[in-house]
């Protein structure tokens, strides 16, 4: 069975096409408007190991913020829709990357329930042109669109592109082991028989 999906969102500040396959091997295009973003996504995908496709048009005369947080809307959204009933998977996820000076740990459970807690504070208010606190925004809005609970901590770090990438290559390992298929497994993860 395969476990892709596809997300059209069209609002007034953002029409965006995201296709995703979770067993795929980080194949795909990602065309946000955003160069930074852009590497972000980029290194989510191959570090997940999940084929993305990203067609992004916004209002970038405006900033960046509506594009980076419909991307991660539709990002979570995707990812709800390919996990199905999310039986089979392991459902839980943790990852601590180091990357230079930096530390992060990610833990994610795909359980349909949605909680977000972040705390890798970056001081720097831009990477290049991209505000810094899009960071947390996207992963807050991929969150609360996947139904998981997403918990993100810098343990240190100093540089603020380092950081960002920190961010994203940890949890995007953290998601690859929970939606990993259970070898132990093929029912819903969950005493409820339901999730």
């Amino acid at each position: 069975m395969s476990r892709s999906a596809t997300i059209q969102r069209t609002t007034g500040e953002t029409d965006i096409r995201l296709s995703i396959n979770l067993d795929g091997d980080g194949s795909g295009t990602r065309n946000s408007g955003i160069g930074f973003l852009d590497h972000m996504l980029d290194l989510l995908a191959k570090h997940a190991l999940t084929d993305l496709d990203v067609d992004a048009k916004g209002d970038l005369h405006v900033d960046d913020h509506h594009t980076a947080e419909d991307i991660g809307i539709a990002l979570g959204q995707a990812v709800d829709k390919a996990l199905d009933t999310r039986a089979g998977i392991r459902r839980y996820g943790h990852f601590t990357l180091p990357m230079d000076e930096c530390l992060v740990t990610a833990a994610v459970d795909l359980g349909g329930r949605y909680a977000f807690e972040y705390h890798a504070p970056i001081a720097a208010p831009k990477i290049g042109t991209f505000d810094s606190e899009l960071v947390e925004h996207f992963w807050q809005s991929f969150a609360a669109n996947a139904n998981c609970n997403l918990h993100v901590v810098l343990h240190h770090g100093r540089n603020a592109h380092h950081i960002a990438e920190c961010v994203f290559k940890s949890v995007a390992r953290a998601i690859r082991m929970a939606a990993e298929s259970d070898p132990r497994s093929d029912s819903v993860p969950s005493t409820k028989g339901v999730l």
